[in-house]
């Protein structure tokens, strides 16, 4: 292989942080190279400056790009180099066809006049390329993200991609499509194309990259070639120590009965009569943590915001118990009265105001608790901010930090923060650790142990299998929005967890599809 790609010594200061140290990277033409690293480690900034996103004289160091030296002064140049990014959010406009999502900004155009007809005929020449069966005219908003994702890398195949950067592509995906990802990944590859992606999931970095190069603390630590890569090592190197256990030890202790559903339905909240959620009854004791599986799909989150008070609480039937006493939680405000809380799983879309500093993040849930005689208190604010800043270990230059410069990690602290801020007796995690590290899981971890040990009840919903099993001291599992089983630490495994699901399914006339949870 010829070296494609050299970046020397790349280092990136913002206001009170140096983002980058040094950073070199040696990408091979051909290959697959994965980047690594913490939230926070610098590795969706360094990939920012070799796009032109941070564009030349914003940073220091050298890029050599083909044997010759690459100084983009924006993103375009760094396409018309073939050097494309897709970001974790994706740029696609949804309201808009995947024809005209393909080639704006890059028009087919004959006599400076766009021609639909052969901007569709190449739209479908690139779908098929990517393996997507839509019509070029679909509108691209009512399609799942998989299917925008391979949209995305169409489109940089539009753009005669030599280079193609993917930062973190599928964190938002489930296991099918994610699949699909990874084989176009090496299809692309045979093709001769050169790829960099930046991921936390190490199994699937394993599985296509020829190369590893770990970052921490905006320092690159080491390349690791593919006969060297091992999950072990990887973390070693991303986290600086070895983690002999991936979770904190605990000795579960439960309690009284802290909170109890009875026979809980609802109904979505926009196709009347189509029932999401069917007679589940569950409960969590003081000091216990309690995880919910199933499949996509099967009601898991419409469950927890039901309980919540969100949208799918309309309509809803039957009991909901703290302390044994029936408790309302027809809105939000009466389930944080009633000392439940809920961290949803789209933080970015749904937990956060990310342009606005994190103090008025963690104080947007309780401002009561920040006010005097119904006037906010600015220190107040401020100390509580700080507080939760140091408790928490979030890193950030201060608490006047906008939300938006933060890590992964670090903002799922932050809505960890502000709902700790409303002292819950239960609190609801959805997904509490998707898009993060695992050095900063294993923080998410030791706050949920703590949580338990302060006698507060624990409900996790989560994707992750090894979590579940790792964290909780029982398991509730759900299929088409019902509880089918319920599993004890000692019993619970995905083998028993599948059987339940797949008994079921059995039991509907239904199949068994999508990812275990």
């Amino acid at each position: 292989m010829s070296t494609l790609l050299e970046m020397r010594g790349i280092t990136k200061v913002f206001p009170g942080v140096k983002a980058l140290d040094r950073v070199s990277l040696t990408v091979e033409a051909g290959e697959i190279h994965a980047i690594c690293g913490e939230n926070g480690a610098g590795k969706s900034t360094l990939m920012k400056v070799l796009s032109g996103v941070y564009p030349h004289g914003s940073y220091d160091g050298d890029i050599i790009y083909d044997g010759q030296p690459l100084q983009n002064r924006s993103i375009r140049d760094s396409e018309h180099k073939g050097i494309i990014i897709i970001h974790q959010e994706l740029a696609l406009i949804p309201l808009l066809s995947i024809a005209e999502n393909l080639f704006m900004g890059n028009e087919v155009a004959t006599n400076g006049v766009i021609s639909w007809p052969l901007a569709m005929q190449k739209t479908g020449e690139l779908l098929r390329q990517v393996g997507l069966n839509e019509p070029p005219s679909a509108v691209v908003g009512k399609l799942g993200v998989g299917k925008q994702q391979l949209i995305e890398i169409a489109k940089a195949l539009s753009k005669n991609v030599r280079l193609l950067i993917l930062d973190e592509p599928t964190a938002a995906l489930q296991e099918a499509d994610a699949d699909r990802l990874l084989d176009l990944m090496l299809e692309l590859k045979a093709q001769g194309v050169t790829q960099i992606i930046i991921s936390h999931k190490l199994n699937e970095i394993g599985r296509v990259a020829d190369r590893i190069t770990v970052i921490r603390d905006g320092t690159s630590v080491s390349t690791l070639s593919k006969d060297e890569i091992s999950e072990d090592r990887i973390i070693r190197d991303m986290v600086g120590r070895d983690m002999a256990h991936r979770y904190p030890e605990r000795t579960p202790n439960p309690g009284e009965m802290l909170f109890e559903v009875e026979n809980w339905s609802c109904f979505h909240p926009e196709q009347a009569g189509r029932q999401m959620i069917k007679s589940v009854s569950l409960n969590v004791r003081k000091g216990e943590i309690v995880g919910i599986a199933g499949l996509m799909g099967t009601g898991r989150t419409e469950l927890a915001m039901s309980i919540f008070g969100r949208s799918y609480g309309k309509g809803h039937q039957g009991t909901v118990k703290m302390h044994g006493k029936p408790v309302d939680v027809s809105t939000v405000t009466k389930a944080i009265e009633a000392g439940i809380s809920y961290v949803t799983e789209d933080r970015k879309a749904l937990g956060l105001i990310l342009e606005e500093p994190i103090l008025k993040n963690i104080s947007l849930a309780n401002l009561f608790g920040i006010a005097k005689n119904a006037i906010l208190d600015k220190r107040r604010e401020a100390q509580v901010a700080e507080s939760y800043r140091k408790q928490l270990a979030i890193r950030t230059p201060g608490v006047q930090q906008k939300v938006v410069n933060l890590s992964g990690g670090n903002q799922q602290k932050v809505v960890l923060s502000k709902w700790l801020f409303t002292d819950p007796q239960l609190l609801i995690l959805d997904e509490p650790t998707r898009g993060i590290d695992v050095g900063a899981k294993f923080e998410i971890y030791t706050i949920m142990k703590d949580l338990a040990e302060q006698g507060r009840g624990v409900l996790m919903i989560s994707s992750e299998m090894p979590e579940l099993l790792g964290m909780c001291d029982r398991i509730y599992v759900m299929n088409e929005g019902r509880i089918v089983g319920e599993l004890s630490r000692e019993e619970a495994s995905q083998e028993r967890i599948m059987a339940l699901i797949v008994k079921d399914n059995n039991r509907n006339g239904g199949k068994t599809t999508g990812k275990v949870a």
